[in-house]
């Protein structure tokens, strides 16, 4: 796929949206973004990742692009998780940065303006949901989980679940990816030499459909995966060309 193909290339930011049964959030979704693209502080478009909804969010993913020249879509075969579907929209993009957002609307795309301003010195900004709403439980696990996450590979971030966050799309498509990659974000970005910036942004209650994650998948699974990050921390290898003889003068 090249960049004359891709209508991403036209813009300065795509913003990607992994979306998995959340047809109750659609509508709400698509106007929330149509109304902020005019007044993004980039030139923005929006690419939807239906991870293999069993739901109707794929026709409404569908019938809001097609009401607008600026939202695209791709659709996974299979629901394969939140990784997979966000690797799979770094593949597809090719504008010069990226964003990322949930389709539940817990954050806001609006400030998405909040992050962007940094992206000319750091090549990740993350939100920090600095009021979180959801229930006690989720807060009790999302907090051991983090400082679990900053003891085990000293990544310094304070809330990596936060799904609101720009990065350099060619820093993004060097990242190892793996389940679970994208609690880890911050950890691998500092793996490649690159720099994090973290922003207190707001944080909404759910209003409409239901969480994908469970005790396992926000608890138990990252522990497995963060031994898994400190080996790669560990076993990582970073070399420097000093010369070579391959353009042909």
């Amino acid at each position: 796929m090249t960049s004359q193909q891709n209508q991403t290339a036209s813009y300065d930011l795509t913003i990607l949206v992994p979306v998995y049964n959340e047809e109750d959030n659609m509508d709400a979704l698509s106007s929330r973004l149509a109304a902020y693209l005019p007044r993004a502080r980039m030139s923005s478009c929006v690419l939807f990742i239906n991870d293999g909804s069993t739901d109707n969010s794929g026709a409404r993913i569908r019938a809001a692009c097609a009401e607008r020249d600026d939202f695209f879509f791709i659709e996974l075969a299979r629901n394969t998780g939140l990784s997979s579907a966000l690797k799979a929209g770094m593949d597809h993009v090719r504008s010069p940065y990226l964003a990322y957002i949930d389709a539940d609307l817990q954050t806001a795309p609006e400030e998405l303006d909040l992050l962007t301003p940094y992206l000319d010195e750091y090549e990740l900004v993350t939100g920090v949901r600095a009021n979180r709403k959801d229930t006690g439980f989720k807060k009790i696990q999302s907090r051991i989980a983090n400082g679990f996450r900053r003891m085990m590979i000293k990544d310094g971030a304070r809330d990596t679940g936060c799904p609101l966050k720009v990065m350099r799309a060619d820093m993004a498509r060097s990242l190892p990816f793996f389940k679970g990659m994208h609690r880890f974000f911050p950890a691998l970005i500092q793996l490649e030499g690159g720099k994090v910036k973290q922003v207190n942004v707001s944080h909404f209650p759910r209003v409409a459909g239901v969480s994908k994650f469970n005790l396992w998948n926000r608890l138990l699974s990252p522990f497995v995966d963060c031994l898994a990050v400190r080996w790669m921390q560990k076993r990582h290898i970073a070399y420097t060309v000093a010369a070579d003889n391959l353009k042909q003068e």
